[in-house]
């Protein structure tokens, strides 16, 4: 072995999820140009004995897959700590508006329609691959945070309600840290847009919205009357004064 094959760093490797085999060989194929390793999954069982086995960087899921279907898997592999917190990008033939609602909600970060470009596709590979790597080392600056019954701990990425630990993906963190950090101030959609996904991307404001449903469920006694994170109307969204 060589001195720059030692000192090489290992290739990020994406674990592809997807039942046709011809767009499974393209999306491999483009990646691998861009320098990723892939790991294939024809099914979603088979899906989710690889993301047990091993840590990924990215996941690309097909939304309709034999057996057990890429919603099912989504929600699976944000309940379990080898991948929680990997970026999800989802593919799927679905066009309408409430099937991408439904996908965002299971805990995918990004949506792709198909039939896709390639292009496209790698380019949203690259933006979910950067706000990873932007998150982790943002991570390290965050400073602990006690709110109510509320407690984070970035060093551990440990968040705590009343006394018991609370699972949460990196984007659903990292929201919570920005207006749990900050009582009472206003931020707008944008605003946590920018904070929340680190970077302009191809998500949405309504991503925003759609992030505050899912960590209302986790973190409120009471999902449809929230007592910490609160709708300002016509602005965006805030903690609850303490």
């Amino acid at each position: 072995m060589t001195e720059m094959e030692a000192t090489a760093e290992p290739k990020r490797t994406v674990l592809i999820v997807e039942d046709e085999k011809n767009i499974r060989d393209l999306v491999c194929l483009h990646l691998g140009v861009e320098g990723l390793r892939c790991v294939v999954a024809g099914d979603g069982t088979e899906a989710l004995n690889r993301a047990r086995e091993q840590h990924f960087d990215l996941i690309v899921l097909d939304l309709m897959l034999p057996g057990m279907d890429g919603l099912s898997v989504c929600r699976t592999v944000r309940r379990e700590a080898a991948n929680r917190d990997v970026p999800i990008l989802m593919l799927t033939a679905r066009r309408e508006e409430s099937d991408k609602v439904l996908g965002l909600e299971s805990g995918a970060d990004d949506y792709l329609t198909k039939p896709f470009g390639v292009r496209e596709l790698v380019a949203r590979v690259r933006a979910l691959l950067r706000r990873s790597a932007l998150a982790a080392a943002d991570d390290e600056d965050q400073q602990a945070v006690s709110y109510k019954h509320i407690d984070i701990d970035p060093s551990r990425r440990r968040v705590r309600v009343a006394g018991r630990d609370v699972e949460l993906t990196t984007h659903e963190f990292n929201l919570l840290h920005v207006l749990l950090s900050r009582p009472g101030i206003v931020f707008t959609r944008e605003a946590l847009l920018r904070k929340t996904w680190k970077e302009s991307t191809f998500v949405t404001v309504r991503s925003v919205d759609t992030l505050v449903k899912r960590l209302r469920r986790k973190v409120e006694a009471n999902p449809a009357t929230p007592t910490v994170i609160l709708t300002v109307w016509g602005a965006g969204y805030k903690a609850a004064d303490v």
